[in-house]
C-alpha cells in the first residue's frame, strides 16, 4: 500500500463503517454495528500512526485528491496536506475517537438509537479527519 492510499484510508475507513451501519444497522444488529464502527476507527488510528512515523522521517504531502471543477485559472479541488502537525493531529483525533467509540458501547447500551448513534459518530470522525487533513477551505 502506498502512502497516498494510506492518506485516503485514514478518513475513508470511518466513512465506510458509517455508511454500512447507517444503511444496514438494524439488520446487522447492535453488536456488529459497534464492531464495524470501532474497526473503521481502529484502522484509521493504525494508519495515522504509520503516517506519523513516515512524516517524522522527513516526508510530507500536499496535493489534490479530487478536482471538482476548473474554470480558467480557478480550480475547486479537495486536497490533503500532510505535514508534522497534520500527522500528529490525525493520530490524536483518531485515537481519541477510538476511545470514545469504545466508551459509548456501555453508555448507549439501553438507547433505542444505538445503531444510528454509531453511524453518526463514525461520520463525525470522518468529518474531523477530513477537516484536519484539508489543504484548502473547500
Amino acid at each position: 500500500m502506498t502512502m497516498h492510499q494510506l492518506y485516503l484510508l485514514v478518513p475513508l475507513a470511518p466513512l465506510a463503517a458509517a455508511i454500512v451501519v447507517g444503511l444496514w444497522g438494524p439488520k446487522i444488529g447492535r453488536t456488529w454495528s459497534h464492531r464495524l464502527c470501532i474497526l473503521g476507527v481502529f484502522v484509521s488510528t493504525i494508519a495515522s500512526a504509520v503516517i506519523l512515523r513516515d512524516v517524522m522521517a522527513g516526508n510530507s504531502f500536499d496535493g489534490d485528491v479530487y478536482v471538482w471543477q476548473t474554470s480558467g485559472q480557478l480550480k475547486f479541488a479537495i486536497g490533503f496536506l500532510v505535514d508534522p502537525l497534520t500527522a500528529l493531529m490525525i493520530t490524536v483525533v483518531s485515537f481519541v475517537s477510538l476511545m470514545v467509540h469504545i466508551y459509548t458501547i456501555g453508555y448507549m447500551a439501553d438507547d433505542d438509537g444505538y445503531t444510528r448513534f454509531f453511524s453518526y459518530i463514525s461520520l463525525f470522525t470522518f468529518s474531523m479527519l477530513v477537516l484536519v487533513m484539508a489543504n484548502n477551505f473547500l
